[in-house]
């Protein structure tokens, strides 16, 4: 039987809880990523790193809700799933787990590359350059993200993420492969060309991975001053709005930056919209989403546009390439 005590207890400790499990969550995957990449197996102790943190994450959603009701199964588990481990984790290197996929990548091919312009300060140390490198990743991710918002082909693609009608850990890897692909091509490409070196891409993955699932996390969380800094929750689900004017905002991935100085930063006082999603229709299940996006009818439901009727037409009627329909 609960005791006013107890009740007062929990409630004290979920007041501090939320200002200390951001910073220490992120603080701890950090932490943990430095320790994989000192280690024999970088990709192998990363991923258990990213994966103890979406457990935890996990775990904390279901003490401390920011929104009891996306507790609720919208049936799209397997399908994020599937995302998360197929998209994001698409190298053959970390095809297991979602956020190897910026390190794979750079495993593979950075000691290939031979176009750099050679300007990448490598004399700095590896904290100044890692911070370098996310405000240079991160001018590169925002317009990608900016782009598939306000662009109608990316849209089509980048419509999945926002499709969820609920905000937890699970929804971080679902990305249209074609997404992930355009905004891992305009984050990472700067930094090949400025010689940017192995460690400060890994580093860049590792942030770009933690903050991820601490973006999209369904914690009651209270973030503060961080908010004007870096990706938080409180700005994220702002952007999941279905209201343009509040969903076209908050592009960052890591960063508030550019944000900032291009006046997409949104952050009111009022508490952010829990109905979330898009007014168009996403198919059900992995492959039929992966399809959607590249037919024609597929698009128009993306888009909320109704269907295209072809009624079956007798044989007098005018045949295609006439003018006006006459003769």
């Amino acid at each position: 039987m609960k005791t006013p005590a107890g009740d007062h207890r929990r409630q004290w400790l979920r007041a501090a809880l939320s200002w200390m499990l951001w910073p220490g969550l992120y603080g701890l995957g950090l932490l943990g990523a430095g320790m994989a990449f000192a280690s024999h197996a970088p990709l192998l102790w990363f991923n258990l790193v990213y994966l103890s943190v979406a457990l935890a994450i996990a775990v904390f959603e279901r003490w401390m809700p920011h929104e009891p009701r996306w507790l609720s199964d919208d049936g799209e588990t397997p399908c994020n799933l599937a995302h998360t481990l197929l998209t994001k984790g698409s190298a053959q290197l970390a095809a297991a787990l979602a956020a190897s996929f910026p390190i794979a990548v750079v495993a593979v091919a950075q000691p290939s590359r031979r176009v750099s312009l050679g300007i990448w300060p490598t004399h700095w140390p590896l904290l100044a350059q890692v911070v370098l490198a996310l405000v240079v990743a991160e001018l590169g991710l925002y317009v990608a993200h900016r782009s598939a918002h306000e662009w109608k082909p990316l849209w089509r693609f980048h419509a999945l993420h926002h499709s969820v009608r609920r905000l937890w850990v699970l929804n971080t890897g679902r990305f249209h492969v074609i997404d992930s692909a355009f905004k891992a091509v305009l984050g990472q490409l700067p930094l090949y060309l400025l010689g940017a070196p192995l460690a400060v891409f890994a580093w860049v993955g590792a942030v770009t991975a933690i903050t991820g699932l601490l973006t999209h996390c369904n914690i009651a969380l209270r973030t503060g001053w961080l908010d004007r800094v870096f990706s938080t929750p409180a700005l994220h689900r702002w952007h999941h709005s279905k209201v343009l004017e509040e969903g076209n905002r908050n592009y960052g991935e890591n960063i508030v930056l550019w944000d900032q100085l291009f006046g997409t930063y949104f952050r009111p006082r009022r508490r952010p919209p829990a109905n979330i999603g898009i007014d168009g229709h996403i198919a059900s299940g992995f492959l039929a989403q992966l399809l959607q996006p590249l037919t024609a009818a597929g698009v128009r439901q993306i888009m909320g546009m109704p269907p295209v009727h072809r009624h079956n037409r007798p044989s007098s009627a005018p045949q295609p390439g006439d003018s006006n329909g006459s003769t």
